[in-house]
């Protein structure tokens, strides 16, 4: 049946609800954006024909809201709602809903939804049409004695998770029977934070695999193909970061066997529109056996993967299905060409911790595709998803694709706000990765070499502090100052010192420690070009307020080396005698966020490692730790209440 599709509602926001309007806008279908008080000033919001205020902050007041979603597509109009990907893009009551007003549903049909959404339901139905699953535990009793008596009989290691959601909320390892009560407990309340259900699953888990999925498209005429595999190994968090297609480890004839699985459960639930099927894939088997681990009922963030790989637009395919079109092509007329390779950026630091704030500089890369929503004075909230954009990379090879984002990586400028740019283009060079050899391990093990590799030699910590002496009150050349001035700036727990001298016309003399070195600094546009004992270095520096009203400099440099370095102006502080007194007796909030557990109370003694209070931001839940043996000298801070960055949530005294 032919449906029209006129006016969409894109009941999402940032970059999937931009990617959106740039189809449909092509089609020429017009477009309303909705926002949450906190996306008033977003991008997706100007670039829109309509725009309609959910009103509310948080998303369970605005983007979780079917009410309010529904009313503003009566409002404006619309006869057609696309969900994007995250908030109510899995949810059967709310494309019922949808359906029931009237309204052309971008989306697989609601008994599709609730009979694979659910990971428990999606893996009794694999199992009924033969497609593989790992030995678990799917039921409907969800006490802790029922999933301890399963956890016995499956055996270790065991991986609990959320049968509903994604994205790697609600998912816990457990190697050690003593971890199960624990997982569970915490993997409940995450995934009933995140999706408003907290029902759970138990399944054996393997070590070191891949993790495969497969994307399908179904029309409403009963045609299913699929468009290849990605590989989503490379993950922090259970949280995919890098993607890519096809799989270094995927043969023709797997991925045959893996497409017709996908197909297979697909067709078996009735599914119409797009969707993923994703696998582990155990390498440590000569015969590669794969196994079912869910069904995404929806487009998935990396689809720009396939679509450069296919040369094909998903979204205006699904556009054309929810509308009663057939499938433009059948199986045998999909064509794989090249290599394509996805990077998430994310506002987080090196440790995968959550930062927010504003961007205060950004600058996009040539030669990419950069799905984004991003802007100087875009601010980053703790209340939605860390991800900031994502580069894509298409070409003949995976070399090549991974040579050009890391050129592109490098052309990418986000200033006002920790990302995690450097940590990509570390994980891009390391030879694992390069080998096509990097399996869902390949972050625990290497996190912390790829941290080393971010640490800035001496030359780069001197240009950086120049670039922050001179992009914030750069000496005047027409009159220099004879004298050597001192300058003290903290670059993380060090405290860079130098002996400043200006020589006229951007030449400076600098002594660090017993070196002496002269340097030349020239502005260009946002940039600084400095020389430094023959080397040439550019450099953006912006100014961010600091926790404690102190000036920080972020810095972005590039020449022999590429770093992003934090500092903070000293020249007018009193030395800082001991290091790591002041994080020895407090613990403060990383990030901002919500306090939703506290495990301690004043007078309470606690060991190095024991769980003090868990945040909650950017929809995860993050435990924070005593840093010593101590005891609880005050606490700060109650359960519900919103933290920011810095602020102290509990002060210790020496334990007697």
């Amino acid at each position: 049946m032919s449906r029209t599709v006129t006016r969409l509602l894109i009941a999402n926001r940032g970059e999937i609800a931009r990617r959106v309007i740039r189809t449909a806008r092509c089609m020429g279908i017009a477009t309303v954006a909705v926002h949450s008080d906190a996306d008033r000033d977003a991008l997706h919001v100007h670039e829109a024909d309509t725009a309609v205020a959910l009103g509310g902050t948080l998303s369970a007041d605005s983007y979780l809201r079917i009410d309010k979603l529904l009313q503003a597509a009566r409002n404006s109009g619309a006869d057609a709602v696309h969900p994007g990907y995250g908030f109510l893009s899995e949810n059967a009551e709310f494309a019922q809903a949808v359906i029931d007003a009237g309204l052309t549903w971008v989306g697989p049909p609601p008994e599709a939804i609730r009979a694979l959404g659910s990971k428990s339901a999606a893996k009794a139905l694999a199992l009924q049409h033969g497609v593989p699953c790992l030995p678990g535990y799917f039921g409907a009793d969800q006490s802790d004695a029922t999933f301890i008596a399963h956890a016995q009989r499956l055996g270790l290691p065991l991986m609990v998770k959320a049968v509903a959601g994604g994205g790697g909320r609600g998912m816990r390892l457990v190697t050690d029977m003593a971890q199960l009560l624990p997982a569970l407990h915490s993997a409940r309340s995450e995934a009933l934070a995140g999706f408003g259900n907290g029902d759970l699953l138990l399944e054996r888990a393997l070590l070191r695999p891949r993790h495969i999925e497969v994307q399908v498209m179904a029309d409403t005429q009963g045609h299913c193909i699929h468009l290849g595999e990605r590989d989503c190994s490379v993950q922090r968090r259970h949280q995919k970061i890098i993607e890519e297609s096809p799989s270094p480890a995927v043969t023709p004839a797997l991925r045959e066997q893996l497409g017709q699985a996908a197909i297979a459960l697909a067709k078996s639930a009735g599914y119409v529109g797009a969707g993923t099927v994703e696998f582990l894939l155990d390498e440590a088997q000569a015969d590669k056996p794969f196994y079912l681990m869910e069904m995404n009922t929806r487009l998935q963030v990396e689809h720009p993967v396939t679509e450069l790989l296919t040369g094909l637009d998903l979204v205006e395919w699904q556009l054309r299905i929810a509308r009663g079109e057939p499938l433009p092509l059948a199986q045998a007329d999909v064509q794989l060409q090249g290599h394509a390779i996805e990077l998430r950026l994310c506002a987080e630091d090196e440790h995968f911790t959550p930062q927010t704030g504003t961007v205060l500089a950004f600058a996009a890369p040539g030669g990419l595709r950069f799905d984004h929503a991003l802007h100087a004075g875009a601010v980053v909230t703790p209340h939605y998803d860390a991800m900031l954009g994502k580069l894509i990379a298409h070409a003949p090879t995976r070399a090549e694709a991974i040579d050009r984002l890391r050129t592109g990586l490098d052309q990418t400028a986000v200033l006002g706000l920790p990302t995690n740019r450097a940590f990509l283009a570390a994980c891009l060079q390391h030879p694992v990765f390069r080998a096509g050899e990097a399996l869902i391990p390949f972050l625990a093990e290497q996190a912390d070499a790829l941290r080393q590799s971010l640490q800035a030699t001496s030359d780069a910590r001197t240009v950086s502090a120049l670039a922050v002496l001179y992009a914030n009150q750069a000496p005047a050349t027409t009159m220099p100052s004879p004298f050597t001035r001192p300058v003290r700036l903290g670059l993380g727990s060090d405290t860079l010192s130098l002996n400043l001298q200006e020589l006229g016309q951007g030449r400076v003399r600098i002594q660090t420690g017993e070196a002496t070195h002269e340097a030349r600094v020239v502005r260009s546009a946002e940039l600084l070009h400095i020389n430094l004992n023959g080397s040439h270095w550019h450099a953006r520096a912006v100014a961010c307020r600091g926790t404690a009203n102190a000036l920080q400099w972020h810095v972005q440099l590039h020449g022999p080396e590429t770093f992003e370095l934090w500092l903070s102006d000293q020249s007018h502080s009193a030395p800082n005698t001991g290091a790591n007194a002041q994080a020895a007796q407090s613990l403060r909030a990383p990030f901002n966020g919500k306090l939703i557990a506290l495990h301690v109370q004043e007078g309470q003694s606690v060991q190095q490692g024991d769980a003090v209070l868990v945040i909650e931001s950017m929809k995860l839940e993050h435990i924070l730790c005593a840093p010593r043996d101590a005891v609880v000298h005050s606490v700060l801070t109650s359960v519900g209440q919103q933290v920011g960055p810095g602020q102290v949530l509990v002060q210790w005294k020496d334990a007697v």
